[in-house]
This record gives C-alpha cells, structure tokens and sequence, in this order.
C-alpha cells in the first residue's frame, strides 16, 4: 500500500470530481439497536449535507500508513471460503441497492464494534474510472481499469455540550438545546484495496483515528481479516519486552532500552546506505536480528533468550519493520544523555587537574612549622647574607643598597 494511491483516491473527494453515487447507512444507539437507516442518492444532497460527508469519506483516508491506516490481509485458503469477504464482495456487487446484504452488513458491525456510546455507520459507493499513466507519470486519456469500492465510516454521535446561546425571537440569552452530533470517524474501510493504481480484492485500507485504539474484534469477526497493529502499539510491545526483563529499576531499564534504540538506528543506517542505489526492502525484524541487537547491546545472555522469546510470542508471524520501533524520543533523550555522561567526564578531569593544580602550589608555598624565618632572595644576594651577633643576639645580615627593594611579608620597604 503506498502513500500516492492513498492521495489519488482522496484527491477525488472533491465536487468537481466527486462520483459517488450512493449513500447509506444506520444509526446506532448505545444499546446496540438500530434506530434509523437511510439511503440517499448522494449527487442530490442539499449542498451543505454534500459537503459535511464529504468530510467524513475523506477522513477514512487520513493520517499516516502503518499508524491510522493499515493494509489488512484476508487468511488465503483455497479449500476454504472466506464467508466475510464474500459478503464484502457481494456489497460491492449490489453497489448499496439490496436491503437484505446491507441488514447483514450493519449486523455485523454491531455485534463486533467495541463502544459505548451512540455511533453511525456510513457506505459510500464509487466507482473510479483509474486513467492510464506512463512511466513518465503523465496521464493518457484511456481507461486501465474501472475501480469499484465501497467506504464505510463509523462516526460516534455525541450529545452537544452544555451552554447558553441567543434567541432572537424572544430576545433573551437562555441555555441552548443539547443535539446529538455526528464526529468524525472513528475507525473505517475501503474495499477492496486500491494498490499499484488497482484494485485488490485480497486487502483491505483500514482506517482508526486513535493507533492505540484499533478495535481487533472489527478487523477480524467483522471483517474477517488478519488483526495487524499499528506502529504506536508495535513501539510501545517492544519497549515494554526490553525493559521488563533487563532490569527492575527503572533508571536503569531505560538507559540500556535507549542504547538498544541507538544500535537499532545505526542497524538501520548501515543497510541503507549498503543498499541506497538499489530498491531494497525495509528491513523486517526477525529474531537474528533482534539477537545480534541485544549482544551490541551488552545484554547477558540468559536475558537475551528471555527477550527472543517474549518477541516471537508477541508479534508471531507479523514481524515488524526496524523502522517502526524507532523511538524518536528515546533516541534524543540517548544522545542528550551521552552529552551529559561526556560533560561529567570532562568535569571530572578538570577538577583533577584543578587539584593537582592546588597540590603543586601548595607544595611550592609551604612554609616548615619548625622555622620561624624563611628568607628568599635573589640569587646574586646569597653570597652578601652574613651571620653576627648584635647585642647579644644572632641575627643574619643582609646587606642592601640603595636601587634595591625589599618585602617582609609582604609589606614593602618595612626595612
């Protein structure tokens, strides 16, 4: 699934190139009973109906691949019939026209969506008239193929917020009526897939607006698909495998998940630039892989097995992409921690350096408790230094001349 696919469809979601040409759906209370269905033909909305679920069809093909929009796989089994993508075939087919396929649809969803609240479920159906382009990206003005596909978006309806508002007719502020709103989707499809400009029968586009929140009961008994995670759920299983058998303190867990991250990046670097001529394949992380990241990693190896393990059961045959474990965060926390680990040692060297410093000084200006003088003269002046008794005391004898200074203590010319 590519991101240009994405935005051809989206592109189209405009009025002058809008061609969807039913509307249906059902609304859904909080005790998971219908309460209205509807089918419109959708060129005769009134405009600002047009426009409001326009909105809500473009939403489905919003955000991020791998994050809010993920390609889901049917189980590929030729002895056995995949019954919901039958089903899902067969609303396509009857393009939102048969009562009774869309009461099993709707049924469906119903009894697999996880939510408390009232909700909406919406189908649009389109058929795309894919115009052939050539390798230069220009366009021909031939058809490759007809793309027929149904969108379905669910909407939570939520009750207006409390609040006061003005009522002309009566000319007075009072508390408005509280209305149910119809938000903006939740989770929502498209089938089949539309990749490699094609359509593709064997997929799924599978919308969800929170990545941590991906209703794997909707991909699987609904829509009966293989439940994939998002990268955010995917970053956060494999944090927490790392940290939950290297260590119990916390500080500490962190420290070696961020240097996991560090060897996981440079990983990734390195094969990029092996292969940065060549269309190569992100990497896939399998468990080689996550071995040789745990022992550059400086993980004992009785840990290593542990973290194997618990990846294996985690992800199973859904191994992820080494670059949607990549914590961006983690990864600048590391290098400003490296920093800081650097600064100390340089720190720590200079206040060595400081104190042999103080120690040579000291050495240097030490004065011997057993003396009570200590003299320090030129050189040139040792020899005039004399001994002699001066009224009945030894004193020593310094000769001084007229250009010659003297300090004692300090105090200049006390002498």
């Amino acid at each position: 699934m590519r991101k240009k696919d994405i935005l051809e469809l989206k592109r189209r979601f405009k009025k002058d190139h809008c061609t969807f040409s039913k509307m249906c759906g059902c609304y859904v209370n909080g005790e998971k009973h219908i309460i209205l269905k509807f089918r419109e033909t959708f060129l005769n909305l009134e405009e600002e109906e047009y426009f409001k679920y326009l909105e809500i069809a473009k939403k489905v093909l919003s955000g991020t691949i791998g994050n809010n929009i993920l390609e889901l796989n049917f189980p590929l089994n030729e002895d056995l019939i995949n019954e919901r993508q039958v089903s899902l075939m067969q609303l396509r087919n009857s393009q939102l026209k048969d009562d009774a396929i869309l009461d099993a649809f709707y049924d469906s969803i119903i009894d697999n969506y996880d939510y408390t609240g009232n909700f909406i479920i919406l189908l649009f159906h389109d058929a795309y008239d894919v115009i052939t382009k050539t390798k230069d990206n220009l366009k021909i003005d031939e058809s490759e193929e007809v793309y027929e596909y149904v969108l379905c978006a669910i909407c939570p309806v939520s009750l207006s917020e409390p609040g006061l508002r003005y009522f002309e007719e009566e000319n007075a502020i009072k508390a408005r009526i509280r209305d149910w709103v119809v938000e903006s989707p939740a989770n929502g499809f498209v089938f089949p897939a539309f990749i490699d400009r094609s359509s593709d029968v064997n997929s799924i586009m599978y919308y969800t607006k929170n990545a941590k929140d991906t209703h794997p009961k909707l991909m699987e008994n609904a829509l009966g698909c293989y439940s994939r995670q998002t990268t955010a759920i995917q970053k956060e299983t494999f944090q927490s495998i790392i940290k939950d058998f290297v260590s119990a303190d916390e500080e500490e867990a962190d420290k070696i998940f961020m240097e996991v991250q560090d060897n996981l990046n440079t990983m990734i670097e390195e094969y990029n630039s092996t292969y940065e001529d060549t269309d190569c394949e992100p990497i896939t992380l399998t468990k080689d892989h996550i071995q040789n990241l745990l022992i550059e990693s400086g993980i004992p190896e009785e840990i290593t097995s542990k973290i194997e393990k618990s990846y294996v059961q985690n992800f199973g045959d859904d191994l992820p992409l080494a670059e949607s474990l990549i914590d961006a965060k983690a990864l600048k926390a590391n290098e400003q921690r490296k920093r800081e680990e650097n600064l100390q040692k340089q720190v720590k060297i200079l206040e060595t350096k400081l104190e042999q410093v103080k120690q040579e000084v000291a050495a240097d200006n030490e004065v011997t408790p057993d003396y009570d003088i200590v003299l320090q003269v030129k050189p040139e002046k040792v020899p005039e230094i004399k001994s002699q008794i001066i009224d009945g005391k030894k004193c020593i004898v310094i000769p001084i001349n007229d250009n010659e200074q003297t300090t004692v203590n300090g105090v200049d010319d006390l002498i």
